[in-house]
């Protein structure tokens, strides 16, 4: 293996060319934009920057945030006290930054389009571009969730995807506040960034146009200005349990990473552990495999660190949003709980904060809070098999 072309430059891109560039391999890194300013909230959780301690020892601006409001209409609010703070960047600073590093480890930076990658008679890859053409022995594929390059990368079936849209408002707070509404499959947030706030919507099942209403009620209730500001949106992937067990994350000659393969967290909508995370994955499965065996290995440590936990993870996000229990949400009754119990609280923080995974979430339930979990509750959201 000579060259690996690395087709985008988000985080899940830039990680992987710095990798394969540390490991002694020619890596070039090709996206039109490079950084740029993505819609979403750009927060980066304690288990991606422990993990990945550059995520969090550099220069780049950067807010701390050590408290979160969770609140839904019929249930009133409840608040987490994060013990270890939630790192919110500006999308453009922090893949700027992410960029910058792949180049210093000796990755190649292309500024171009990538129109279309075939095989060449070698077996490696003709990249085109705009501004001409690249050859490459392996493709790592990171082009986000609009991927253009249909026969590489997750395919996205009816409900895989969700929207994300919202406003940049003109405006600071100390915390993170999330609104849930009663029978919609998503939320709603305000993310302190520096400088301003980002207050978005993000679910599916719904058009855009109802989801900005609904979006636009929330901000009047809660007094923040959306007349000029600017407005985003974008589409981010959800993959549906069945989806899990089939989608696309590699292929002949080529790897998917972040949201190209899916990899986004079906109940938070976090992505960038995800993007960060498979990256190195990817790359580090080439510099020990190869080519021709990268693909299966690749494959293997995605299924062991975290797919089969996504899978589960899509199955309770269906019944948090858009199930009830003893007449009311299934949010709304978390909230309750919460305020009831530091050791929910202390659950749901380590959820958002990605150092509690699903599939063991039903036991430690049963360890920690027992007696706030009526039996009824834990079988409606925890069944035997899924």
């Amino acid at each position: 293996m000579k060259t690996v072309a690395v087709l985008g430059g988000g985080p899940a891109g830039s990680v992987a060319a710095a990798r394969l560039a540390q490991g002694g391999v020619k890596a070039i890194l090709i996206d039109e934009k490079l950084a740029w300013e993505k819609p979403c909230g750009g927060g980066v959780t304690c288990k991606a920057y422990k993990e990945y301690p550059f995520l969090i020892e550099n220069d780049t601006p950067k807010k701390l945030v050590r408290n979160s409001c969770l609140s839904e209409p019929s249930a009133g609010s409840a608040t987490l006290e994060m013990s270890q703070p939630l790192l919110i960047y500006a999308r453009k600073d922090l893949n700027g930054m992410l960029l910058e590093r792949a180049a210093k480890q000796g990755a190649d930076i292309v500024k171009s389009r990538v129109t279309a990658a075939e095989r060449a008679s070698d077996g490696g890859w003709n990249i085109t571009t705009k501004q001409g053409n690249i050859h490459a022995d392996s493709c790592i594929v990171a082009l986000g969730a609009r991927n253009p390059l249909r026969n590489m990368g997750a395919e996205w079936r009816d409900g895989d995807t969700m929207t994300a849209l919202g406003y940049f408002v003109d405006s600071d707070r100390d915390h993170v506040d999330i609104r849930f509404l009663q029978g919609f499959e998503g939320y709603i947030w305000v993310f302190p960034r520096l400088g301003h706030l980002s207050v978005g919507i993000c679910g599916k099942g719904e058009s855009a146009q109802a989801m900005r209403a609904r979006l636009e009620r929330y901000m009047d209730e809660e007094g923040i200005p959306y007349k000029d500001a600017r407005f985003y949106g974008h589409m981010l992937p959800s993959l549906e349990q069945s989806s899990w067990r089939s989608h696309r994350v590699a292929g002949d000659g080529w790897l998917a990473v972040g949201d190209s393969a899916g990899l986004v967290d079906p109940v938070t909508g976090e992505g960038i552990y995800y993007a960060v995370r498979s990256g190195d994955v990817a790359a580090t499965s080439l510099l020990e495999h190869g080519t021709i065996e990268s693909e299966a290995a690749y494959r293997d440590q995605l299924k062991r660190e975290f797919i089969d936990d996504l899978t589960y993870g899509a199955h309770l996000s269906k019944r948090l949003f858009c199930e009830s229990i003893f007449g009311a949400s299934m949010t709304s009754r978390m909230i309750q709980l919460m305020r009831r119990s530091p050791l929910l609280t202390q659950v749901v923080e380590d959820l958002f904060a990605g150092s509690q995974n699903y599939l063991t979430l039903k036991k430690r339930l049963l360890e920690t809070a027992s007696g706030l979990f009526p039996d009824m509750m834990l079988r409606t959201f925890f069944p035997s098999k899924v």
